[in-house]
């Protein structure tokens, strides 16, 4: 358990993240029918009229439905005064008046299978068809996926679609066309983020497969959640789908108590097991939230790491 003092620097840095007022897009595209279903486009500042890479933001918050695209808006708009064309994109996440045993109590329910990788997978799609219409100053030619927590989840997966099984809905038949893949403090290893329980048991409630409670016939649905379990991890856990062969980054703060290092760690290492490389950069003294706050120096570390790939 993370002492007093990293709670209390945890929340600081939490707090100093969300204090900035969200920032209106340029413009919002529909990806599919459902009020979720949507991107957020940011035009880079200041920019000739073409040309300009495009950074894909996956926002985190443990796939939950009281966390959503406007609360990294303002890291939205810190790369688009960075010069970068934007596309921040919503998705569904869990029900918001689900809620499940957690940790401490009951939350919200992280995600929704296969709703939230239906929507990213559909969002990634539709996205070049969308920059013509309603952003042509993006350069469909330099696209970095950059991604947030759960979003960093999601940013790797997006990535690693062309590894999956030939018969997963999800699967593409050659890699996307990606210049690469920041993951920030990423949920990249579904398993080891399951063993640390990392945000309440939110990668069983993601895959859909919350432990059974108690009474008759509980150790039968226990038995038979961890068999989903195992098969949906083939399906979305990015430490199983390597190699990818697209430029992979990582960046990750040493303190982190909500994806704590050992997360990252066990991605780079199963990626080098599988013959990749992925760079890992460990920032001393920061936490979970600097890295989307444009605050903090740790953003700024984050643009750079995205421009290496981009430009």
């Amino acid at each position: 358990m993370p002492d007093d003092a990293a709670v209390a620097r945890d929340a600081a840095e939490q707090d100093s993240a969300f204090a900035h007022p969200a920032v209106p897009p340029d413009a919002t595209a529909a990806y599919g029918a459902h009020a979720d279903q949507v991107i957020d486009f940011y035009a880079p500042r200041g920019a000739a009229d073409r040309g300009a890479p495009l950074v894909v933001v996956l926002h985190g918050g443990a796939w939950r439905a009281p966390y959503d695209r406007a609360h990294v808006s303002p890291f939205a708009d810190f790369l688009a005064r960075r010069g970068f064309a934007v596309a921040n994109v919503e998705y569904r996440r869990g029900a918001s008046g689900g809620l499940v045993p957690a940790q401490g109590g009951v939350g919200p329910v992280a995600g929704r299978w296969p709703d939230t990788l239906d929507d990213v997978a559909a969002a990634l799609d539709a996205l070049p068809g969308l920059v013509r219409a309603v952003l042509p100053v993006a350069d469909p030619q330099r696209v970095v996926l950059t991604g947030h927590s759960a979003g960093g989840h999601l940013a790797l997966w997006a990535a690693a679609r062309h590894v999956l099984p030939d018969s997963s809905p999800w699967h593409l038949a050659r890699p996307a066309p990606l210049r690469g893949v920041v993951a920030l403090a990423p949920i990249g290893d579904l398993r080891v983020a399951d063993e640390l329980g990392v945000c309440s048991g939110a990668v069983r409630q993601f895959l859909g497969v919350a432990g059974a409670g108690a009474g008759a016939g509980a150790e039968a649905e226990a038995g038979g959640a961890e068999v989903l379990f195992e098969e949906r991890l083939v399906q979305a856990d990015p430490a199983v789908l390597l190699p990818t062969g697209i430029a992979t980054a990582v960046v990750q703060g040493r303190t982190d108590i909500v994806v704590p290092q050992a997360v990252s760690e066990a991605y780079a290492d199963a990626a080098a097991k599988a013959g990749e490389v992925v760079g890992l950069t460990l920032l001393e003294d920061v936490g979970h939230f600097p890295l989307i706050d444009p605050a903090a120096d740790a953003c700024a570390v984050v643009a750079e790491e995205i421009a290496q790939l981009a430009f």
